[in-house]
């Protein structure tokens, strides 16, 4: 398979993260005004186009019903979407660990240079983006109605999951004191993250149906 994004499909991604970033907790108003609301059941979109802002939505931690609402009760689409969340999260846990480690100095150096801290944090980049490619073959499996798109959601939903709750448990790390304060954003993260990770099967248990599939 050799897939990518549309240019328009980039161009909507830029266009969610400039506006989430300004409204992280948009009224459902304003995402009809965008056209975003019934994206699902429109001709001019696929699940790809709703793919991205599933993951736009989880790096500002949106806490609405916008996603359950699209996807309704169809497991495979929900796996999938939950998983393109997590990758979200995931994304921005990361990010800020590298920004904070890049800035805090200790004993007169960044702490971004030490192994111990290094090394935790590009862990969680490694997982997240492995997560991220099985997210976007899972949203690609589902718009095309593809013979493996059970398995495609299943081992994405598994990785991107697991992988938002490292990344969030090395960003909260890495951020030392800060990181387990109410004031930071970073437990919010956190506990959304293992809320995904618990909501359609923990990952062992979707490992355990790939695998019964797989071995059938």
């Amino acid at each position: 398979m050799d897939f990518s994004f549309t240019p328009e499909q980039e161009d909507l991604r830029r266009e969610a993260r400039a506006f989430l970033e300004a409204n992280p907790s948009p009224s459902d108003e304003q995402l009809a005004e965008l056209g975003w609301t019934g994206i699902l059941e429109s001709d001019d979109f696929t699940f790809l186009d709703a793919a991205v802002l599933f993951e736009e939505l989880g790096r500002v931690l949106y806490e609405g019903p916008f996603v359950e609402n699209e996807v309704g009760g169809d497991r495979r689409k929900l796996l999938a979407a939950h998983a393109l969340e997590a990758v979200g999260i995931g994304s921005r846990a990361t990010e800020m660990a590298i920004s904070y480690v890049s800035e805090r100095e200790q004993f007169g150096k960044k702490i971004g240079s030490y192994q111990a801290i290094s090394h935790s944090v590009v862990d969680a980049y490694v997982q997240v983006e492995l997560g991220r490619s099985l997210s976007y073959w899972a949203a690609w499996a589902v718009s095309e109605d593809d013979d493996q798109a059970d398995l495609a959601v299943a081992a994405a939903n598994a990785q991107a999951c697991e992988a938002a709750v490292l990344a969030c448990e090395k960003s909260i790390q890495a951020h030392g004191g800060i990181g387990f304060t109410w004031e930071h954003p970073l437990h919010r993260y956190y506990k959304r993250a293992l809320w995904l990770q618990a909501a359609l099967g923990y990952p062992r248990e979707l490992r355990a149906e790939i695998a019964q599939s797989l071995l059938s």
